[in-house]
């Protein structure tokens, strides 16, 4: 049996612009009939969502037979968490609020197995396909994917020395918490806030690693694709069956 390759990780340094939705609701049913769409990538969310490690296994299993590739956000930068969800099949790590280099190479040793990393070995796991895949710890690195959050003012003007830790693939622009920490709470759409965005995508094009963004302003994201942005979210499940609700409440139930 081969090892999975990660088709995300590789259009992801091909330039490909690729697009995915966020996956917040904890059910298997929810994440099949989304991975279904025909997005790029789905991330699969720890961090502001009530799913929990053992969750993630069989939303993994819901997403598998679909083109759609998981991205799984861990809850915090954590050697012991992020090794579970690596051993549970995870390719691909999203880590938030990353604010130093430091932190940074932390998050890549975790990702790997030794000499380049820290991670621990243990054969009969889902990723290795319950011991069927022949040389896992071998080869296993080459297909890990590791996304970093840039998500204050500050992490932002580190970009430079975060983005450039070797191991690091991408990093992930965090519009809601980057708005708060520069003073505009709640304020996404404010020009300045949109400002330091296009200037982290920028950034990061010029130093050639890839960025992606999460905004459910279209318009902004086309925006965000022309100043580089690799790939962008552009849908939360939670959002959609709301806003869909709603507009299906307000056709027929009269407000009370």
């Amino acid at each position: 049996m081969q090892l999975p390759q990660n088709h995300f990780k590789r259009r992801l340094h091909a330039g490909d612009v690729q697009f995915g939705l966020w996956c917040t609701i904890p059910d298997t049913s929810v994440v099949e009939a989304m991975a279904g769409a025909g997005f790029d990538w789905m991330t699969l969310d720890t961090e502001h969502a009530p799913t929990e490690v053992s969750t993630v296994l069989p939303m993994l299993q819901a997403a598998a037979p679909y083109a759609t590739q998981c991205i799984v956000r861990v809850v915090e930068n954590d050697t012991a968490l992020i090794k579970r969800h690596l051993d549970q099949g995870a390719q691909t790590i999203l880590l938030p609020y990353i604010q130093s280099r430091a932190e940074a190479e932390a998050a890549v040793a975790a990702m790997r197995y030794a000499p380049e990393g820290i991670r621990g070995v243990a054969g009969g796991t889902r990723a290795a396909r319950y011991g069927r895949i022949k040389g896992y710890t071998a080869t296993a690195n080459s297909e890990m994917c590791l996304i970093l959050q840039i998500e204050t003012a500050e992490a932002a003007s580190k970009l430079e020395e975060i983005a450039s830790v070797d191991g690091v693939d991408a990093v992930f622009i965090g519009p809601a918490d980057l708005a708060a920490s520069m003073g505009y709470p709640g304020q996404l759409d404010h020009p300045k806030v949109k400002s330091a965005i296009l200037d982290i995508l920028a950034r990061a094009k010029a130093m050639g690693r890839p960025c992606g963004i999460l905004t459910l302003d279209k318009d902004f994201a086309r925006e965000c694709v022309t100043a580089g942005a690799g790939f962008v979210c552009i849908g939360i499940d939670m959002s959609i069956l709301v806003s869909g609700a709603d507009v299906l409440a307000a056709e027929f139930c009269p407000p009370r």
